[in-house]
């Protein structure tokens, strides 16, 4: 029997309509620096998106699923591209600005991106690169930046509100079908090459819904929202539409993402809601311990893209007052796989229990633990496995390029299409994921498992450690062993001695590093990771001053 429903394409386009009519009033604000930020309402976004779509289809001749690239920051610009790009039927490129100019070139010639929309601020990254970029045939530049870079570059150069000014407000939005491509996404190759994910309108409608459920980050017309997180950064965790589907309005920080302007701009726009990654919420935090500031507007702080201290989650609570929510997800799951809300009920020290863990699936994110030997593992909270996935916003393989042949390599699918996220870790018999480490990560040591990353935990609570990454390196006897590097506090005294001894008493003392290192910083990846491969590097070629303790 079939139904009698109507069968409506999830699209992009809806999104866009619906957030400029019904919540046109609603205002993307970007931070500027000079204490006078942008404002436009979502009206006028939904105007100059139509505008840019024009541009593209009349000036360009973007034609069908071209690939359009931004090279972006988080900003009311990047955010029409957001929506009019995919709306008009084209792809959606995000590239990512700290990736590595060889692995940007790379990226850029395998989407075959016609077109890329650059922030003025990042021409000297972008014209170097060009005599590589033999798809280009357009750049199109937005906001301040010198020009003189691209003198003598192959592609058109355009101006961005040159391209926009006298063009219809109106666009006739194709009817596109919602399994058809709209953003195209890279990882962050911390293994060969980056691979690219190919999000579906429809995956990208239901990943904005879920962003806005009540279990998730429960946005709404009343919130004003922060993506610290890059738009490059698996579209900005999905905020950027889940907030104009909801009428959140939306704070836009651009390039200005260190500590002081952060706080400033809380301060004076009094945003609900914001996300990022830990090391970002780490800088802001000792911006708040050092000067006094209003962030009271905020009343939640979400934190992914890495696993988060509990330490600095307390901190926030204890000496501000702010909440942190802790999530899970990756590039490959759009990125929302879980959020740590406790259950209801609980008391306070309770709930510290459910808020250290990477949360409770959705409803549409299935989840099952592969064990070692085979087979899957219980949701006992004990048992340990590699945690795969699968759902309506879950990649089942990665884009395969010009030939458009879907690739599925089979350490990160299974046999029967579950993403493999090469993260360990147990499941409660609720469905709250605890990740213990990473496959890559975790320290096998005399044939038993060794968490890296809850030996990192442990050591950033000592109140003389700033961060703490722990590796696992050789040794003879016992196959690997942690290797702990620490980044000390300005001032702090503790030594090696006395970072063991706490670690003592809290964990089996067969764990207890015997190597140590500090370092000025951690190395981090392009999206604020711990690059660990670094550190592993720079162990193997003796660039680190290890101490070793008995």
């Amino acid at each position: 029997m079939l139904s009698t429903m109507q069968d409506v394409p999830l699209t992009v386009s809806r999104i866009l309509r619906h957030g400029s009519v019904v919540h046109g009033d609603s205002h993307v604000i970007t931070w500027t620096g000079d204490g006078a930020p942008e404002r436009r309402s979502y009206a006028e976004v939904g105007e100059r998106s139509a505008q840019l779509a024009h541009a593209l289809r009349d000036e360009l001749g973007v034609r069908g699923d071209q690939r359009i690239a931004t090279l972006m920051w988080n900003n009311s610009e990047h955010l029409e591209a957001y929506l009019a790009i995919p709306s008009m039927g084209a792809v959606l490129h995000t590239l990512n600005l700290r990736l590595p100019t060889d692995q940007l070139a790379w990226i850029v010639n395998h989407a075959a991106d016609r077109v890329i929309l650059v922030n003025g601020s990042l021409l000297p990254l972008l014209a170097p690169l060009l005599a590589q970029l033999p798809t280009v045939e357009h750049v199109v530049v937005a906001g301040p930046g010198d020009r003189a870079v691209l003198a003598d570059v192959r592609p058109r150069v355009h101006e961005y509100e040159e391209l926009l000014a006298g063009r219809e407000t109106a666009y006739d939005w194709p009817e596109i079908d919602e399994r058809d491509a709209a953003v195209l996404c890279y990882t962050s190759g911390t293994t060969g090459e980056p691979k690219g994910i190919a999000y579906s309108h429809r995956s990208v409608y239901l990943h904005a819904m879920q962003v806005n459920n009540a279990e998730s980050f429960g946005l709404t017309a009343s919130d004003i929202t922060l993506p610290v997180v890059p738009m490059f950064h698996v579209n900005a965790w999905g905020l950027p539409h889940a907030a104009f589907m909801a009428g959140a309005s939306l704070l836009m920080p651009d390039r200005f993402l260190q500590p002081a302007p952060m706080a400033e701009m809380i301060e004076s726009e009094r945003p609900t809601i914001a996300a990022a990654v830990p090391t970002i919420w780490q800088g802001l935090l000792a911006e708040l311990d050092g000067r006094r500031r209003d962030v009271s507007s905020l009343r939640s702080v979400i934190i992914g893209g890495a696993a988060c201290p509990p330490a600095l989650m307390k901190a926030f609570w204890e000496r501000h007052g702010l909440r942190v929510i802790h999530a899970w997800g990756m590039t490959e799951t759009s990125p929302l796989g879980c959020i740590a809300h406790p259950p209801h009920g609980l008391s306070e020290e309770e709930a510290w229990t459910y808020r250290a863990t990477q949360g409770r699936f959705p409803a549409s994110v299935e989840a099952r633990l592969a064990g070692v030997e085979g087979g899957f593992q219980p949701w006992d909270g004990q048992s340990a496995g590699e945690l795969e996935v699968r759902g309506p916003w879950i990649a089942g393989a990665y884009y395969g390029g010009a030939a458009n042949e879907p690739m599925r390599p089979e350490e990160k699918f299974s046999p029967d299409g579950w993403l493999r996220t090469g993260d360990i870790g147990t499941i409660t018999p609720d469905g709250y994921l605890m990740l213990t480490d990473r496959a890559k990560d975790v320290i096998k040591s005399g044939g038993e498992w060794i968490s890296s990353v809850d030996l990192e935990n442990h050591l950033m609570a000592h109140p003389d450690v700033a961060e703490a990454a722990v590796v696992a390196v050789p040794d003879e006897k016992w196959g690997e062993r942690p290797l702990a590097t620490v980044v000390l506090k300005e001032g702090a005294s503790a030594d090696y001695e006395e970072l063991k001894t706490f670690l003592a008493g809290r964990i089996a003392r067969w764990q207890l590093p015997e190597r140590w290192a500090v370092l000025a910083a951690v190395p981090k990846t392009s999206v604020g990771k711990f690059d660990k491969k670094v550190i592993r590097k720079q162990y193997a070629e003796g660039a680190l001053d290890v101490t070793r303790l008995g």
